[in-house]
């Protein structure tokens, strides 16, 4: 059986997201499971997330960034699907605390 061609799915995360190590959180989760992409706080309170991997796995990060890190409430995830960027390689957090 082949693997399932990689797509790329970004995630905005509501909630208390910020101040609770979330960050670090979805990058630990991201890199055991694999997958590449970026994660950061964005002005609005939120967190986004831009992940690439197969779509099964995606499904799997997306079940960890509904649960957070303990100290994290998440009130939501909005998810689309992404253009592939093929220079997207390991997984960062982008900006500063």
């Amino acid at each position: 059986m082949k693997p399932e061609k990689n797509t790329a799915r970004k995630y905005l995360i509501s909630g208390r997201v910020q101040g609770v190590s979330f960050r670090w959180y979805v990058e630990e989760r991201a890199r055991r499971l694999g997958l590449a992409g970026t994660v950061k706080n964005l002005p609005d309170g939120r967190v986004e997330a831009y992940a690439v991997g197969e779509p099964k796995v995606l499904d799997t990060f997306k079940a960890h960034l509904e649960e957070g890190p303990r100290g994290a409430h998440v009130t939501g995830v909005e998810e689309t699907e992404e253009a592939v960027n093929a220079g997207t390689k390991g997984f960062e957090i982008e900006g500063s605390w």
